[in-house]
């Protein structure tokens, strides 16, 4: 007997032997995050290209059988997801009443990580007009963003989104990110000026000690 092999139990087949498909289906029904194909080949002991044939059919079997859920490629693997329009149905399981979308301003601070990534959360902070320290910490603990290195001229921490936002926006990659300009057409102006140090206040503005009342005030908020 080989030193590689191994005995198993009665009853217990060798994964080479299992039938792949339904073996893909197994093993995509417990993984907490996309399945690449290589991991799937390994974990299978299945060539690669056989591994990703057999995915696509069952995606396309699972489409034309009408499921509630469906196989996607995102992220750079595979996984199962429930069909888009049985949401309303699913989300009356997952919320039962609870909020637990994500706030307006955290949707605001992602997107420009998103398409400004690499970024500090001072250039984040720049661009929205608002002090985002809290709301990175956010998306941060829901793992939608990430630490990736420093800024060489300051130090500061820059961030990046991670394949858990991949994931979820149901993207294959940042490619597939809308294209900005058509929603957001002043992005670049607002780029351009965080980059060369603008002020955002009108230079020419009464100094605030020159009355009573401030002719400046402060528009930077925190929000929690």
């Amino acid at each position: 007997m080989s030193e590689d092999t191994v005995d198993l139990p009665a009853g217990l087949r060798s994964v080479a032997d299992l039938d792949l498909k339904p073996a893909l289906e197994a093993v995509l029904m417990v993984v907490d995050e996309p399945a690449s194909e290589e991991h799937l080949a390994k974990i299978l002991e299945r060539p690669r290209r056989q591994i990703g044939d057999a995915l696509r059919q069952l995606a396309d079997d699972y489409a034309v059988q009408g499921r509630g859920f469906e196989l996607r490629f995102v992220a750079g693997g595979w996984r199962f997801y429930s069909r888009a329009e049985y949401a309303p149905a699913v989300e009356r399981l997952v919320l039962d009443g609870q909020t637990a979308r994500l706030t307006q301003a955290a949707l605001e601070t992602l997107a420009v990580v998103a398409y400004r990534q690499p970024v500090s959360r001072s250039r984040v902070s720049a661009v929205r007009g608002v002090n985002c320290d809290g709301v990175m910490r956010t998306l941060l603990q829901r793992g939608l963003v990430q630490e990736a290195g420093a800024e060489p001229e300051t130090g500061a921490i820059l961030y990046t989104t991670t394949n858990y936002f991949l994931e979820r926006m149901g993207l294959r990659g940042l490619d597939e990110l809308p294209e900005l300009a058509p929603f957001l057409p002043e992005a670049e102006a607002i780029e351009a000026e965080t980059q060369e140090a603008v002020p955002s206040f009108d230079p020419d503005a009464p100094d605030p000690d020159d009355g009573p009342t401030s002719a400046m005030t402060d528009t930077t908020t925190t929000e929690l």
